[in-house]
């Protein structure tokens, strides 16, 4: 009888806990994401959660730091995925898993330490952070990397008699995917949807924040105001483009020997200088020069 009153309310105990959790769950409004892009993966994974911690904590973040975010969100390309509000629930969630991982791995082992579970979930809160600096660093790279080879489309396009509008469409159609294929079509759109073409590619500039864009903007929109040739500038600008495309693969070439001195003189010198000390020693104990007190001395040094 008494093991059934327990288990009665053991059940009833986790019922209560599941209808709450389900009320708690149910209370966050759909949200609509039909225009927008899919998340990245490991934020699909805790979504939920995601949702919930925005819906109570999302209205608690000031107006600066959603704005600084939403600029990182957009340099990053993922501004159509995810949110500032959503960024940071990220950050918590993954704050209270690295915590958690902490406290499990500490278990495990037998030690308890409340700084180290500290140090964790400082550590998961920040590491958003890192992964969208990252992205950013990353997406830079996939730019400046294309960016010729889409200039040389949209050069051949205007000088084949094609306006600026025209040969973007040609670039896109014929560049391969990437982030500068998607910057291009948000231009287009823009462009479609009746902004004007210098606006749109203001715009594309201030979402990418390079160097490289700036110049190139800048360069199309004094043209067109002008009046000049846009298939010389756009030459121009290709061949730049390409310069400073092989200057970073040279300067990337010249620091690989400076980045491997480290592992040489850590991992590779030590353990070729004890192979070669070894053999040193064995010829000198064969020929009598090092007797074996001074070789065991030798040997057992270094620990």
């Amino acid at each position: 009888m008494y093991t059934i009153l327990v288990a009665a309310i053991f059940g009833l105990s986790v019922g209560l806990f599941a209808w709450n959790l389900y009320k708690i769950f149910s209370e966050v409004p759909e949200e609509d994401r039909s225009y927008l892009d899919r998340p990245p993966g490991g934020f699909r994974l805790v979504w939920p959660l995601i949702r919930l911690v925005v819906y109570h904590v999302g209205p608690m973040l000031s107006m600066k730091y959603r704005l600084d975010t939403q600029a990182k969100l957009r340099r990053a390309g993922v501004d159509y995925s995810i949110s500032p509000e959503q960024f940071f629930a990220g950050k918590l969630l993954a704050g209270l898993g690295f915590a958690g991982l902490g406290i499990l791995v500490q278990g495990m082992m037998g030690y308890s330490s409340a700084l180290m579970v500290i140090l964790a979930a400082a550590g998961g809160f920040y590491y958003p952070e890192i992964w969208i600096k990252e992205s950013i660093q990353r997406r830079h790279k996939e730019i400046f990397r294309a960016l010729p080879f889409y200039l040389d489309i949209v050069t051949l396009s205007v000088e084949a008699g094609s306006n600026l509008t025209g040969a973007f469409t040609q670039a896109v159609q014929k560049a391969p995917d990437g982030p500068l294929k998607v910057e291009i079509n948000r231009v287009l759109r823009d462009v479609r949807a009746g902004k004007p073409r210098a606006v749109a590619l203001r715009t594309m500039a201030e979402r990418i924040e390079m160097s490289a864009i700036n110049s190139l903007v800048s360069s199309l929109i004094q043209a067109e105001k002008m009046g000049s040739s846009l298939g010389t500038i756009l030459r121009a600008q290709a061949d730049q483009r390409r310069t400073e495309r092989f200057l970073a693969a040279e300067k990337l070439a010249m620091e690989a020997p400076v980045k491997l001195l480290g592992p040489l003189v850590m991992f590779i010198f030590p353990n070729t200088f004890i192979v070669l000390m070894f053999v040193i020693l064995g010829k000198a104990v064969q020929q009598g020069v090092v007797t074996w007190p001074p070789l065991l001395w030798a040997m057992t040094w270094p620990g």
